[in-house]
């Protein structure tokens, strides 16, 4: 389609193609095309945990229901599963008492639009919805009071909605509608209700329903450490309540100080919930607004999925940086989590969320994040990039490249060397450190492999202008969930180019066919790597004590050996280098020994389900 602009100012079409030389995609798969991103990535979650949530049961002939509401309800509730929206058909009614006597629910297909002569001056006429789909239900009163179901045809004549854009369908957004009207009415529910003011001034105001999104009951003990503007807590709260209208699973809280002022915000909409509840084994916890002045105090728990790809699982606003105020942060976080805690949590290299996290997360292995430590370095060491076009490369090899302690220390050593940083007290203070975030160091706790990701570099940076005092909050939420938007739309594109072709196999190994159809092409990728070099291995010597066994490997023309320890009784295989405990994918050492034990599959205790195709189901 072309079109041009005319001298009046509007757009008209002067030239349409309707066609293709191609086959068309599917309904079911036209929203993981690119044009097709102006769908926000919370309809498609939505769709999922309606999906995941609601009855699981298929209409059946003699099902019974307390009234023809919860009828409608369960069909409704199926439909949205399936893929149609539901129009409420013919009633009879009791001669006797006017009660509904029968019923029945039609899909919006039902039918044909009737004829009106009206029609012919109509320059747009409306889109033809009903073509004569047969689908129902028909429920009737019996004598016991209850409705039962005496007529079900499953069959549709169209092609159903796709899972993301169910919500959009008539009958979706009435039941999302009533679900959040009815929220908290009976008490049984543990969704989140919405509050009905703007402010929690009175601390006695408890929710008996547990969850209040003004947290009356952790106020600080005295008062925040920096203002919010003017107005701007009103904003946030209005903004949160219409989120959390459209969709119930959104989670907010805010923490008061002394003066029972907001002071610190949290908040995780249903997508974030969904992403960590699959890939919160590692969080990273960033804090990387303190390397800019004059913004706003921003906090993200971040992850990465099973394409690699970066993910927010929840953040916030911290306009207090007491240990008080971190407390009540992680607690929230666990909180609007379900209780479920991360494995690992990378931080920044601070001491007063070191001690929150020890006080709150006590289980938890705590990591100082190699990427904000390095970004710290660019910021102490940034006079040295003046005349030096090779300093940034080797300080990034030097916390990035290196996977052992000997290959670390040596270019550390030779970094200082070379630039004359041995008076450097920030550096030294850095190596007496090391242990606590070099990759080298602490190897036997999963980090996912995070520290390759540079998580936070284009994410920070791409927030930084809206993060300005200067700039509307709102503007800011809305800059931040397209940048989600995107992502989200990456991991389906990926998703469908997974599910529409496997990676490239180096040769005809088994081992490699089988890993391909387990992993998502880009930790097959790595797999493929390791095994590629576990070609040039040698095994220099073997020991064996009864089912145990022990081997020396190393690679061809280097003298470093690693020793790979294997049971023969339980095909249980470890490595000195540690890269399955550190990131989850077998090492180059371990493939060699599985090899050489003529072990041609890998062992499904080192399928890790958050690296493979399946780590959603």
């Amino acid at each position: 389609m072309t079109i041009a602009r005319q001298p009046y100012g509007k757009f008209r079409v002067t030239r349409f193609e309707t066609q293709h030389n191609h086959e068309f995609v599917t309904p079911s798969t036209a929203h993981m095309l690119p044009s097709q991103k102006r769908l926000t990535f919370a309809q498609a979650v939505e769709a999922d945990l309606a999906k995941s949530s609601g009855l699981d049961r298929i209409p059946k002939l003699g099902m019974g229901f307390d009234s023809e509401d919860h009828a409608y309800e369960f069909y409704n509730a199926y439909a949205g599963r399936v893929g149609f929206s539901v129009r409420k058909d013919y009633v009879n009614r009791s001669k006797i008492d006017g009660a509904v006597a029968s019923r029945r629910f039609t899909c919006f297909r039902e039918g044909f639009r009737q004829k009106d002569n009206r029609d012919l001056n109509v320059k747009r006429p409306r889109k033809e919805t009903r073509i004569g789909c047969m689908a129902q239900l028909v429920i009737s009163r019996q004598s016991d009071g209850k409705y039962r179901v005496t007529h079900f045809e499953e069959k549709h004549n169209h092609e159903l909605v796709a899972a993301c854009r169910v919500r959009t369908l008539r009958s979706q957004k009435r039941q999302a509608t009533a679900q959040v009207e009815g929220n908290g009415v009976d008490g049984s529910t543990t969704q989140p209700k919405l509050v009905s003011g703007l402010l929690c001034n009175a601390v006695g105001d408890q929710d008996v329903h547990g969850y209040q999104p003004i947290d009356c009951n952790s106020k600080l003990p005295f008062r925040k450490m920096r203002d919010m503007k003017e107005g701007e807590a009103e904003r946030l709260q209005q903004y949160f309540q219409s989120k959390q209208l459209k969709n119930p699973s959104f989670f907010y809280s805010m923490q008061l100080d002394a003066d029972d002022q907001i002071t610190n915000i949290f908040w995780a909409d249903a997508k974030m919930l969904v992403d960590y509840n699959d890939f919160g084994d590692v969080v990273c916890f960033d804090t990387s607004y303190r390397l800019y002045k004059d913004c706003r105090p921003f906090v993200a728990f971040i992850g990465v999925n099973h394409h690699k790809q970066m993910m927010v699982f929840s953040a916030g606003f911290l306009y207090d940086e007491t240990i008080d105020s971190y407390k009540w942060l992680f607690r929230t976080f666990i909180e609007a989590m379900s209780g479920k805690k991360p494995k690992t949590i990378l931080t920044d290299q601070d001491a007063v969320i070191a001690e929150a996290i020890d006080s709150v997360l006590p289980e938890v292995h705590c990591r100082i994040c190699v990427w904000h430590v390095y970004q710290r370095a660019v910021k102490q060491l940034n006079h040295m990039f003046v005349g030096s076009g090779s300093f940034i490369n080797d300080l990034s090899s030097c916390f990035f490249e290196h996977e052992e302690d000997e290959p670390f220390i040596n270019a550390w050593n030779n970094m200082l060397d070379a630039y004359g940083l041995w008076e450097n007290e920030w550096l030294h203070q850095m190596f007496k450190e090391r242990e606590q975030w070099a990759t080298a160091y602490g190897r036997h706790i999963f980090c996912a492999d995070i520290r390759n990701v540079q998580l936070c570099e284009s994410f920070t940076a791409s927030l930084r202008k809206y993060l300005k005092f200067d700039f509307e909050v709102i503007s800011f939420f809305k800059h931040l969930g397209k940048i989600l938007n995107d992502w989200h739309y990456k991991e389906l594109e990926d998703n469908y180019d997974m599910s529409q072709r496997l990676p490239r196999v180096m040769g005809d190994v088994i081992l490699l066919k089988h890993a391909r159809e387990i992993y998502t092409p880009k930790i097959f990728e790595l797999l493929q790597q390791e095994y590629e070099t576990s070609l040039n291995i040698l095994i220099n010597q073997c020991t064996e004590n009864g089912s145990m066994f022990e081997y020396k490997v190393s690679i061809y023309g280097q003298q470093q050996e690693y020793r790979v320890r294997f049971n023969s009784s339980e095909d249980i295989v470890a490595c000195d280098c540690m890269k399955f405990e550190f990131m989850g994918v077998l090492c180059c050492h371990a493939l060699k020994v599985l090899d050489f034990r003529n072990i041609k599959m890998l062992p499904s205790q080192y399928i890790l389900k958050r690296w493979t195709r399946d780590a959603r189901v």
